[in-house]
């Protein structure tokens, strides 16, 4: 697997990670935690050195599996973990008047949740811990600061951000140097490029880890338009995922095996090998439960895509019209803040 530096952090990872997340939260159906840590160990057979984890997703479940699963290896894998909610009797705090009740950011609480965090990683320092979502009720310099404190103690490696305003990013910067922002970036959600993410990426030396590069699973191609998704799955809730956005939404799977074709490769592998070729600080962290999806990600580092290539990639997504916005209004205004 080749490897990446995240901008000028010098934190160095697999071309492509592993988004945790789903092995046991969020899309409806869970495996074991014997299952998912086969298949932790199985990514870090194949070279993935990247595991992105979070406090909320179980909650604390998700943390503990990967604690659990990378134990063996700890010294060749980085773990990153996030904070900024506050989680009430096991639950994530949820939507008062349209907007997130629950979440905090206030230094003693992030200094509670590095604790608990790497208590429940079995790991003595977290390698890269991010806010999870800014919180508008506490300064951005308070945050920098706290988790500058943490690094300061030897509990944290380096500082990030995800979904955050450029303005944001660069206010946080000069407190503490981010070494990364996790921003959903993808072929089909390309705010990145035109919200000043990049910019400020490039500007300040910062690494883009793009979470759901694949789509939430959409891009991949196997979700056809009468795909029936589980109860308590999350993207019931996301408008791209509609039946009726998900049929329209089958013109772009269309063009993306097309162009998938072209390269010998399946669509989900043309998508993770788009991102890889836009910067060479950008990382994707795809999640699957499925050890051939792993092994069809982790080939696509080695597919190279020319300037030709992109120029017509991008020719061709410039005639489809993605149906839908990714997050419902509520969620959406947590972002770019």
């Amino acid at each position: 697997m080749q490897t990446r530096i995240l901008g000028k952090s010098g934190l160095e990872v697999s071309a492509i990670g592993f988004g945790c997340m789903g092995l046991n939260f969020s899309y409806g159906h869970a495996l074991s935690n014997a299952e998912s840590i086969t298949l932790i160990r199985q990514a870090v057979e194949r070279g993935e050195t990247f595991f992105d984890t979070a406090e909320v997703y179980g909650p604390y479940t998700n943390e503990m599996i990967v604690g659990e699963a990378l134990a063996p290896i700890r010294d060749q894998v980085v773990i990153a973990t996030k904070f900024g909610f506050n989680i009430v009797d096991g639950k994530m705090a949820g939507i008062v008047d349209g907007k997130m009740a629950g979440l905090n950011s206030r230094p003693d609480h992030i200094r509670a949740v590095a604790e608990a965090s790497l208590e429940r990683l079995g790991i003595e320092v977290i390698d890269l811990f991010y806010q999870h979502r800014v919180d508008p009720e506490v300064p951005i310099e308070d945050v920098a600061g706290a988790v500058k404190d943490l690094i300061a103690a030897g509990k944290v490696r380096h500082f990030g951000l995800s979904e955050p305003g450029a303005q944001t990013v660069r206010r946080a910067h000069a407190v503490q140097p981010v070494a990364a922002l996790q921003n959903e970036y993808s072929l089909w959600t390309r705010g990145p490029e035109s919200n000043g993410i990049l910019e400020v990426c490039e500007e300040l030396g910062i690494g883009l880890v793009a979470y759901s590069p694949l789509g939430k699973g959409f891009l991949t191609g196997a979700m056809g338009g009468d795909a029936k998704l589980s109860e308590g799955d999350f993207r019931r809730m996301l408008p791209r995922f509609t039946p009726e956005a998900m049929e329209k939404n089958q013109a772009l799977i269309a063009l993306l095996k097309t162009l998938a074709a072209g390269k010998g490769a399946t669509p989900a592998q043309l998508a993770l090998a788009w991102l890889l070729a836009q910067k060479p600080w950008v990382v994707p962290i795809p999640g699957t439960t499925k050890l051939h999806r792993l092994e069809e990600n982790i080939a696509a580092a080695d597919i190279l895509l020319s300037a030709d290539d992109l120029t017509a990639i991008n020719q061709a997504l410039a005639a489809i019209d993605v149906e839908g916005e990714r997050y419902p209004a509520h969620l959406m205004a947590t972002t770019g803040r």
